[in-house]
């Protein structure tokens, strides 16, 4: 049975995994500031491991961080890493988890999420403020689609995104908190997606996103519709002998003449075990293997 604490607000803390034994957290130290209660997970959420000692703000039935947010932040931290970002976005951040993940990654940069929902804006900005990052990552309440929530204009260095598979009408929407604008295409999809990056991404700058495995001719459209290149795609696939549940991609304004697909990450093997590469992953983004 996972052990869990309570803290005085009746929330829950998770306690970090720690194996193997001997692992010790990577990255920045967060700020997990005792002195502010209001930081700390309230009834009905619960805060959990997330990269190094960092952690994250969650409803328990609401939505919650997954493989694709992972996946996306580590493309895209590996995209960039010979040039690490000194500005970062992250569109329709939803509880924040590629913004924290990015942050955590990057330490010196500065990072811009923007979500429309109320609930997600306050998550994300208690456990921005929770790790000690608001002091260079701030999260605005609004439409990823309007330029207003961007003032900055194209200065990003990266710009991420996790939008949603699902084009209304495709599927029921949920009712619990937050999953239908996760899951459906509330606010638009992978075309709003790249019309925005395209809009913030500095001329140098790198766009990564993540779209369903079934997708690929649409995200190869919506990029193209925005003026962008895509350089780089991996497939994930969630099981050996599955196929691909999404996959990553990298776009620029400008790029080479093909588009480099590289070798699916596969999490795990057919008897369930994380693969090496998996474990790779978890090790680039500050988790045990």
């Amino acid at each position: 049975m996972t052990q869990v604490m309570t803290t005085p607000a009746h929330g829950i803390v998770r306690p970090a995994r720690r194996r193997p034994a001997g692992w010790r957290p990577p990255g920045p130290s967060p700020a997990a500031p005792a002195d502010r209660p209001e930081l700390w997970p309230g009834p009905g959420e619960d805060l959990c491991h997330l990269a190094g000692d960092w952690r994250i703000l969650q409803l328990l039935r609401g939505h919650r961080w997954s493989l694709d947010d992972l996946a996306t932040a580590w493309f895209a931290a590996d995209t960039v890493a010979d040039t690490p970002p000194q500005r970062f976005a992250d569109l329709g951040c939803g509880i924040g988890a590629v913004l924290l993940l990015l942050a955590w990654r990057f330490p010196d940069a500065c990072g811009v999420g923007v979500e429309a929902q109320d609930v997600s804006v306050g998550l994300a900005r208690r456990s921005l403020a929770w790790n000690g990052a608001d002091r260079r990552c701030m999260v605005r309440h609004g439409d990823l689609r309007d330029p207003a929530h961007w003032p900055e204009g194209a200065v990003f260095d990266l710009v991420t995104g996790t939008p949603p598979y699902l084009p209304i009408g495709s599927a029921h929407a949920s009712a619990r908190a937050q999953w239908a604008a996760c899951h459906l295409e509330q606010r638009g999809g992978i075309d709003a997606y790249c019309d925005a990056a395209a809009r913030l991404l500095a001329p140098h700058g790198r766009f990564v996103t993540c779209a369903g495995g079934t997708q690929h001719a649409r995200v190869a459209r919506a990029a193209a519709a925005a003026g962008l290149v895509p350089l780089r795609r991996r497939d994930v696939v969630p099981r050996a002998g599955k196929p691909p549940l999404f996959a990553v991609w990298a776009f620029a304004h400008a790029g080479i003449d093909a588009c480099r697909v590289e070798e699916p990450l596969v999490v795990r093997d057919a008897a369930g075990r994380w693969t090496d590469a998996f474990r790779a992953v978890r090790v680039a983004m500050g988790m045990p293997a």
